[in-house]
């Protein structure tokens, strides 16, 4: 990195699928727009967006139950559940653009088609499943869903988890054969490989230390090279901090307005892995449980079929867990470093307000692995313990921040702050985080780059041929955008679809 240009137009903090689809964004608007990027790890997508860190569902809301409420007077609520699976569609569609123009190639090595589940036992959650069927059916996005509440065909859909099961309490499904297992390692990869072929400067083992302010509004970003021990100082007109759990800290430190007030809560995972290849074939599906009553909604129980380095395997979890890092490669003072003067009393109040989430973790972290084996058994009526192992998945930090709701509202999703101007912009939260990436950065676009927006629309619509157009409303379009990157990204192949 010697005789490198300190200035530059955009920096781009944390090589993880967050800012490989900024940049790749960027680099398609505005190709002459110089890019740096600085990862402290040793290659992209080794954090959040790793493989074996997250579900690897294409979160659409097809299966995820949490997505979808009961009202008070029993109707279901499938707003979010619209919203999230539309947003999906921009992320296929901006994929499907990459691949038709040879900007990255083997959709396989990143996406699979694979059935989405929802599962439900008991007769208050049959008749939640049914009613959430019965409203998302007649969606547009969704048409394709079926119901049974009948053994026969739920043992042609799930044979591994109907198999030895003896109780007579009403169990019923929905599936939808349009999933998707999401690679997001993969995908990460790909996309840094691209940009490092668009002459984007990849700066691995480098850590950020500091972001100021300079005086002509730029932003002057303080970086440590772990190699050689060397401080370096690179200044860009905009500056996004993609980081996963670390970009608190790091949003923090750029002391804009907008960091104030708020505070995160890092929440660690587990899953419970398959090693028994005989068992692995009898499952080909993403079936996803409800989470019991007063657990957070991260903790939704689900059985998964994955494909990681082209080989199938099965996955069953989340556990939480607890740990003061923010990132699996964190700090054990993360946490304690976060708190501000500012976020003190948000802190303080969301620590009241979720004592059952404290609670809720405490039995987590203390769960054996046969306490775990016997929550898979819900699943699994079979289940073997010597057929599974403990698998640490990824660090999420839970922002915290007051909202309307009060002070030290913790959200469940994924936000982006930005300064006033527009010029350095933060990723916090988790899920559905990677699957809607393209529509996060898509809002980044749109808060931090208002001036370019019309410039650069023509563009937008021609990878994303559904920007700014509700599919719900326009369900002809959504079938022939839906058909097409079906057919890119080679999920038309159910052939694909191996057990």
């Amino acid at each position: 990195m010697s005789n490198m240009q300190k200035k530059t137009d955009v920096i781009l903090i944390g090589a993880g699928v967050m800012s490989a689809t900024l940049g790749s964004l960027l680099k398609e608007l505005a190709p002459e727009w110089e890019i740096k990027v600085f990862e402290k790890l040793a290659n992209a997508g080794e954090e959040s967006s790793n493989e074996w860190n997250n579900a690897g569902t294409g979160h659409a809301a097809l299966c995820e139950l949490n997505y979808t409420s009961e009202n008070g007077d029993g109707s279901i609520d499938v707003s979010k559940a619209i919203k999230i699976n539309e947003q999906f569609q921009l992320s296929r569609q901006f994929w499907s653009y990459l691949v038709n123009s040879n900007l990255i190639r083997n959709p396989q090595d990143f996406i699979m088609p694979i059935p989405h589940i929802s599962l439900v036992q008991g007769e208050n959650n049959v008749s939640f499943l049914k009613k959430r069927f019965e409203a998302l059916s007649n969606n547009p996005l969704f048409q394709e869903m079926e119901y049974s509440d009948t053994p026969e065909k739920l043992k042609e859909w799930v044979p591994l988890i109907m198999e030895g099961r003896t109780s007579n309490e009403p169990i019923a499904a929905t599936k939808i054969d349009s999933g998707t297992d999401v690679n997001f390692g993969a995908l990460t990869r790909m996309l840094f490989d691209h940009l490092k072929s668009k002459n984007v400067e990849m700066n691995y083992k480098h850590s950020v230390k500091d972001i100021k302010r300079t005086s002509d509004g730029s932003w002057e970003v303080k970086v440590h090279d772990i190699d050689n021990g060397k401080i370096e100082n690179h200044t860009a007109k905009f500056v996004f901090i993609g980081s996963g759990g670390g970009s608190l800290h790091l949003l923090q430190k750029t002391g804009i307005p907008e960091s104030k007030h708020i505070g995160g809560f890092p929440v660690s995972g587990l899953f419970l892995a398959c090693n028994n290849p005989e068992i692995i074939k009898q499952h080909h599906a993403k079936v996803y449980g409800k989470a019991k009553v007063g657990a957070p909604p991260m903790s939704v129980p689900h059985l998964d079929t994955r494909y990681i380095d082209n080989k199938k395997t099965l996955l069953f979890g989340p556990f939480a867990g607890f740990s003061p890092k923010f990132l699996k490669t964190g700090s054990n003072f993360d946490l304690i470093s976060s708190i501000k003067p500012n976020n003190l009393l948000t802190m303080l109040a969301a620590g009241v307000k979720e004592m059952a989430l404290t609670q809720y973790l405490i039995q987590q972290v203390m769960l054996s692995h046969e306490k775990r084996i016997e929550e898979l058994r819900e699943f699994i009526p079979n289940v073997k313990s010597e057929d599974w192992e403990t698998v640490v998945a990824g660090q999420r930090v839970q922002v915290i921040k007051d909202t309307e709701a009060g002070r030290g509202t913790l959200q469940f999703g994924t936000e982006v702050i930005s300064a006033a101007d527009g010029s350095v912009a933060a990723l916090l939260g988790a899920s559905p985080g990677a699957s809607t990436a393209v529509h996060v950065m898509l809002e980044v676009l749109e808060k931090c780059f208002p001036q370019h927006l019309k410039e650069w629309e023509p563009k937008i619509k021609e990878m994303i041929p559904s920007y700014g157009v509700s599919l719900t409303e326009n369900p002809e379009l959504f079938q022939e955008i839906f058909t097409l990157t079906e057919q890119t990204l080679g999920l038309s192949e159910k052939e694909l679809a191996f057990s």
